[in-house]
């Protein structure tokens, strides 16, 4: 078994609470989904009807604020950190090294702060192109 097999075994499952409004959100998602052969992460749209705040302990209005995820029984984390979570079970290894080093945080934190704090002016901008790219790069993958 290859140590990148033996690694995926050993992680939980990580669910990722996401925008399905956010073109932007969209576009990393698909891609995640793409990525996702060993089916260790759950993509659930806080739009949705799955998505329950009361279950989750996170209000739709945190939700939209910042990107939450949550390892399987576990409680949730928000920002920077659900990304390395969610790379490393995507098998994305240099990017889930960078989001988990911590001397990458000064510069990844105030990042996700600006990003987040302005998605739906970035998203609007840059959103619908790059979702009609990853869409057109991954046909298969369907939005939930």
């Amino acid at each position: 078994m290859s140590s990148s097999a033996k690694s995926a075994t050993s992680l939980k499952p990580f669910t990722l609470f996401y925008d399905g409004a956010c073109p932007l959100c969209l576009a990393e998602i698909t891609f995640l989904k793409s990525r996702n052969q060993a089916g260790l992460l759950i993509f659930v749209d806080i739009n949705s009807a799955n998505y329950d705040p009361q279950k989750v302990g996170v209000s739709c209005k945190e939700a939209l604020a910042k990107m939450y995820g949550q390892v399987e029984g576990e409680s949730p984390i928000n920002g920077v950190a659900v990304f390395g979570e969610a790379y490393r079970r995507a098998d994305l290894k240099t990017l889930a090294w960078i989001f988990t080093r911590p001397w990458m945080m000064p510069i990844l934190k105030p990042s996700y702060w600006f990003f987040a704090k302005y998605r739906h002016g970035i998203s609007s901008l840059l959103g619908p192109c790059l979702l009609k790219l990853v869409r057109k790069r991954y046909p298969a993958i369907k939005d939930e």
